[in-house]
C-alpha cells in the first residue's frame, strides 16, 4: 500500500463506555487508512478514550448527529458504525471498500458481513440499492463508508431537525446523486442483539409505539419524493361503479395450494357473511396434494362456491387471483382473504363493499388483527395502517413493506392492470399501481384476523428468502417511482 493511502478515513463509532468499544477502537486503529476515531457519546458521559474524541450527540439517529459528524467529516472518507457492539474488520477491508468507492465514484458504500448471534456466526449477506429503495429500514449493515464530499453535500441540503429520521434523510439526500454501491463481498463481522423472527420484524413501522418515528420518516420520503419528481398531489379520478354487467356484487377469491389445516375456517368465515347484496366465493385451488381440494369440495352444496382448478400449472398466487377477477361469475368488487385467514365477523364483506361507495375509490385497505393459530391476538396485535392518509397515502405507500388487509379491487380496473403472477408483493404491486390514479379507501374496525403459525409462508425466513422477498418490493418501488415520476413531466 502507497503513503498516499495513509489517513484517508475519518470513524464515527456509538460510544457506552470503554467496555463496550475497547475492541473496535482497537480494530479500527490497527489499520493505517484510519485517520481519526470519533467517539458518538450522549451529553451525560464524563469518560474518554485516548486517541479519540468524544463527541456529545443527543441521539444516533437525530440530524444534529449528522451535522456534528459533518463538521469533523475532513478526511477523504467517512466511516459511520451504527451498532454498540463489537466491530471486527475483514482483512485489507477498509482498502477493498476505499478502492471501490474511487473505482466507482460512490458516494457511499456498504458490504455483505458475517453476523454473530450468542455464539453462532452466519451469512448476513445484503442486497443492492435501487431507486426505489425508500424503506427506512432498508439494510446496509452496520458499516457505511461516504466519500466526504459527497456526504458534506447531503448534509448541506437537509431542511429538518429530525430526532429519529437523520440518517434516512441523509442517505436520500445521498441517493439524489449517487445511489449507494452494494460490495457483495464479505467484508467484517458484527454482533447482533435483535434475534427475532423474519414475521416479528416486519410489523415493526405499524407499531403504535414507533408513530412518532414513523411521522418523522414520512416527512423525510415526502420531501425527497418531491425533490426528485415522484410526488403525487392528492388529486384522483372519479368512480361512477356502471362499467360491466355484473350478477354478484362482490366476489371473495381464496387462492390456494395445501392448506387442508385452514381452509375449511377460511370458506366458513365467507359463507357466514351477512350482506344486502348477491355475493359468492371463488376458490382457485392450485393443484393441491394433501387433501385440500377434497376439503373444499365438502361444500359444494352450497350454490354460492365456484371450486376452480387452473388448467395452468405455471400460477402464483397473483395469477390465481387472475384466473378468479376473470372468472364470468366474479362479481363488481373482488376482496381477498388468504387460505391461511378468517374474517373477523359476519359484517365483513359488507362494511368493505359500502366503503367503495362512502369514499368513492377503487380499492379498499381494511384492519387485521395478528393471531395465533386458536385465533388469540399475539404480537403486534391490531395492525391498522393508520399512515395511509387521505393526502399523502399513496406518497408514504412508496417507503412502507405493506399496505394492510383485506384488500378489495373494483374488478373492472382489476381485470385491466392485472395480478403480477408471483406469491410475494403482488398486493403491494396492486396498491402502489391503483393508487397512482385512484383515491384508496380506508377502513379502520378489525374486519380480519390474520392467523400465524409455522405453515405460514413468510412466518420465518432465512436471509437469502427475505433478502429476495425485500429486492423484488424494492424493484415494484422502483417501476412504481419511475412511472409516477414519468408522470410529473
Amino acid at each position: 500500500m502507497t503513503t498516499s493511502n495513509k489517513g484517508k478515513i475519518n470513524c464515527f463509532i456509538p460510544f457506552a463506555d470503554k467496555k463496550q468499544a475497547k475492541k473496535t477502537i482497537q480494530g479500527l486503529r490497527a489499520s493505517s487508512l484510519v485517520n481519526k476515531i470519533y467517539l458518538l457519546a450522549s451529553e451525560n458521559t464524563t469518560e474518554q478514550v485516548e486517541g479519540c474524541k468524544v463527541l456529545k450527540i443527543k441521539a444516533l439517529n437525530a440530524s444534529s448527529t449528522i451535522k456534528t459528524i459533518n463538521q469533523h467529516a475532513n478526511a477523504d472518507f467517512t466511516l459511520f458504525y451504527n451498532k454498540y457492539t463489537t466491530l471486527e474488520l475483514g482483512y485489507f477491508a477498509l482498502e477493498r471498500m476505499i478502492h471501490i468507492a474511487d473505482d466507482c465514484g460512490a458516494g457511499m458504500v456498504y458490504a455483505d458481513h458475517y453476523k454473530i448471534v450468542g455464539d453462532t456466526k452466519t451469512n448476513a449477506p445484503v442486497i443492492d440499492y435501487q431507486l426505489g429503495s425508500l424503506r427506512d429500514d432498508f439494510d446496509f449493515g452496520s458499516v457505511m463508508v461516504f466519500k466526504s464530499e459527497a456526504f458534506r453535500n447531503a448534509a448541506s441540503r437537509l431542511k429538518a431537525d429530525y430526532e429519529f429520521a437523520g440518517w434516512y434523510d441523509l442517505r436520500l439526500k445521498l441517493s439524489q446523486k449517487h445511489l449507494p454501491i452494494h460490495i457483495n463481498e464479505y467484508l467484517y463481522t458484527e454482533v447482533e442483539h435483535d434475534t427475532r423472527k423474519s414475521g416479528e420484524k416486519i410489523f415493526d413501522y405499524v407499531d403504535p409505539k414507533n408513530r412518532a418515528v414513523q411521522i418523522e420518516m414520512e416527512q423525510a420520503c415526502t420531501e425527497h419524493l418531491k425533490e426528485i419528481g415522484g410526488y403525487l398531489k392528492p388529486e384522483f379520478k372519479q368512480i361512477e361503479f356502471s362499467e360491466g354487467d355484473f350478477e354478484f356484487e362482490a366476489s371473495v377469491i381464496i387462492p390456494v395450494r395445501n392448506r387442508i389445516k385452514t381452509i375449511k375456517d377460511a370458506i366458513k368465515s365467507v359463507l357466514m357473511q351477512k350482506t344486502d347484496f348477491k355475493f359468492n366465493l371463488i376458490i382457485v385451488d392450485n393443484h393441491s396434494t394433501d387433501g385440500t381440494t377434497e376439503a373444499i369440495q365438502e361444500f359444494a352444496t352450497d350454490e354460492r362456491l365456484i371450486h376452480v382448478i387452473p388448467e395452468r400449472h405455471d400460477l402464483g398466487i397473483g395469477g390465481c387471483w387472475n384466473v378468479g377477477v376473470h372468472h364470468p361469475k366474479c362479481g363488481k368488487f373482488a376482496v381477498q382473504l388468504d387460505s391461511d385467514d378468517v374474517y373477523s365477523d359476519e359484517n365483513t364483506l359488507q362494511t368493505m363493499v359500502d366503503a367503495f361507495y362512502e369514499q368513492n375509490c377503487a380499492m379498499v385497505v381494511g384492519t387485521y388483527m395478528m393471531t395465533n393459530f386458536d385465533m388469540e391476538m399475539i404480537p403486534p396485535g391490531i395492525i391498522d395502517h393508520r399512515e395511509w392518509t387521505p393526502e399523502n397515502g399513496r406518497n408514504n405507500a412508496l417507503r412502507i413493506n405493506g399496505l394492510g388487509a383485506p384488500r378489495a379491487f373494483y374488478t373492472p380496473l382489476l381485470r385491466e392492470i392485472k395480478v403480477p403472477n408471483t406469491s410475494y408483493g403482488e398486493d403491494y404491486a396492486l396498491g402502489l399501481r391503483f393508487s397512482r390514479e385512484y383515491q384508496i379507501g380506508r377502513v379502520y374496525d378489525v374486519v380480519y384476523h390474520c392467523r400465524r403459525w409455522e405453515g405460514n409462508s413468510d412466518a420465518s425466513l432465512d436471509i437469502v428468502k427475505m433478502n429476495g422477498n425485500n429486492l423484488y418490493k424494492d424493484r415494484i418501488r422502483t417501476w412504481e417511482l419511475m412511472a409516477r415520476m414519468k408522470m410529473s413531466k
